[in-house]
């Protein structure tokens, strides 16, 4: 069961990816949901379509770093 669920958040981990570098904040809102990270991340998307890849990336990978310890 449990290697279900880790296969499953790896899925949505590579969506999560592939959708942060055409929308960033649509990225971020899958991972993490509504909160600070993603009105972090609209205002850096847009300053620039850049930090908001960076900063979406970092979210993502963060997370699925914390996840794997």
């Amino acid at each position: 069961m449990e290697e279900k669920v880790k296969s499953q958040n790896e899925s949505y981990d590579v969506v999560a990816l592939i959708l942060s570098i055409f929308l960033p904040p649509l990225g971020v809102a899958i991972k993490r949901g509504v909160d600070i990270q993603l009105f972090i991340n609209i205002i850096l998307t847009m300053f620039g379509w850049l930090p908001g890849i960076i900063h979406a990336l970092y979210i993502i990978l963060k997370d699925r770093v914390k996840n794997d310890t």
